[in-house]
């Protein structure tokens, strides 16, 4: 039988799938449904320190293989969570990794260093989030705003950090060698990519906010090409994720170099999708005569 276990951040993981942000809960939500101690782990829904509404209007739009969201960082808080969700993710059976965002740098340390307190496995920075400070461009544009963003996360962050990046930056290359060199100990891409839907009747956007994130399987070849070239560009671990639907659609982001992935809309249409895709990981490698993922990590390569 295969070996599926992986090794992260000095850890080891059950499996390489890991649940990704935003679209499994907490993680308990999902607890009765599939058995979770087979996953590397559980990112769990965005959150930032204090707490957001989230957007009006439609906030989702099925599009052909795919899905767009609009959901705005809709969260309880960081205290929030602390004091009322992460007991019970804690059972879950996997490592706990949070999804943190934030407006402003200060928002983001003290968030950091209130998750860093109550005893999280990884901390998973999003930053996308739009800089108030800068006019409202989003941290992981500009090279330079993501670097001074996770040295400051850096300084106070005392698990395993993990940077999650946005397809709309300038440079993915330059971008992953950015977040590198401030002290991120992994990367985990790609987040949406902005897209826009015209309702006809209406003659206007769908969203209220015009443009919104695009994910699933529509966005997969893209998201894996970047997930190349991060790989190629950095020497910390690069999680990776977009589309994924199936265990031969996370092969191809392992053979391409990720050390993991994260399934995400995947789950919308499969409620057992993470433990389907290890499962199907599994299968094939006992086929094909694989016995451990570090046989084929990023084989592709040459």
């Amino acid at each position: 039988m295969a070996d599926l276990r992986v090794n992260l951040f000095g850890k080891q993981l059950a499996g390489p799938v890991i649940a990704a942000s935003g679209t499994f809960g907490f993680g308990p939500e999902y607890a009765g449904i599939e058995d979770l101690c087979v996953l590397g782990g559980i990112s769990g829904k965005g959150l930032t320190l204090n707490g957001q509404p989230g957007n009006d209007g439609a906030r989702l739009l099925e599009t052909p293989s795919g899905l767009m969201n609009s959901i705005g960082l809709q969260n309880p808080g960081v205290q929030h969570f602390i004091e009322n969700e992460l007991p019970a993710m804690k059972t879950c059976g996997t490592s706990v990794w949070v999804n943190l965002g934030g407006h402003t740098i200060e928002e983001n340390v003290e968030g950091v260093q209130k998750l860093c307190a109550a005893g999280i496995d990884v901390l998973e920075l999003n930053i996308s989030c739009p800089n108030v400070k800068q006019g409202g461009l989003a941290f992981g544009i500009r090279a330079k705003d993501a670097e001074e963003v996770v040295s400051a996360v850096r300084k106070v962050c005392t698990v395993p950090l993990v940077v999650k990046l946005s397809p709309q930056a300038e440079s993915i290359p330059d971008m992953c060698k950015a977040v590198e060199a401030a002290g991120a100990d992994g990367i985990s891409l790609c987040n949406t990519f902005q897209a826009c839907a015209i309702d006809l009747e209406k003659r206007r956007p769908v969203f209220n906010n015009t443009f919104a994130g695009l994910s699933g399987p529509a966005i997969r070849p893209i998201a894996l090409r970047m997930v190349w070239q991060a790989v190629g560009a950095v020497n910390i671990p690069v999680i990776g994720l977009g589309g994924i639907l199936t265990g031969r659609d996370a092969l191809e982001f392992i053979m391409a170099g990720a050390a993991a992935v994260q399934v995400g809309t995947a789950n919308f249409l499969d409620p057992k999708a993470c433990t389907r895709i290890t499962a199907e990981i599994g299968e094939w490698m006992d086929a094909h005569g694989v016995k451990t993922l570090d046989e084929i990590r990023g084989c592709a390569r040459g």
